[in-house]
């Protein structure tokens, strides 16, 4: 791939994956799946760092929704062929989606292996 797909296209590209969730995923998901142009870096990311945040899964007073991070995925894969890409978003959109069913059932399983992860991170990081 040469040139990074545009922001309509990866909103193509991933309304093509959404179609693929079973229906029963999107039980009370009310503010859907939505692109974010900007891409956006986890707060605890070294200032020179990669620690980018390709999707979250939010719930809230009003309602509940997953966002994807368009430009996080731009810079994170800028020359990825178009099969990789779409296998990254695909994984990505999968995991807040098992946020989503997990919170439907109270269920914390996959928030605690994100905060493992995160913990090895931090001691990565200070490490160096």
């Amino acid at each position: 791939m040469s040139e990074f797909p545009s922001f309509e296209e990866t909103r193509e590209m991933l309304d093509e994956i959404a179609e693929e969730v079973p229906e029963a995923f999107y039980r009370e998901l009310h503010g859907g799946i939505i692109l974010i142009p900007e891409e956006k870096k986890h707060r605890e990311s070294k200032e020179a760092g990669n620690l980018y945040i390709m999707g979250e899964y939010h719930r809230n007073a009003m309602g509940r929704k997953i966002l994807i991070y368009y430009g996080s995925f731009k810079k994170m894969y800028p020359k990825a062929p178009i099969h990789i890409l779409r296998k990254k978003l695909k994984d990505t959109l999968l995991h807040e989606f098992t946020h989503h069913i997990e919170s439907l059932a109270g269920e914390r399983g996959l928030e605690k292996k994100d905060e493992e992860k995160m913990h090895r991170y931090r001691q990565r990081r200070n490490k160096n």
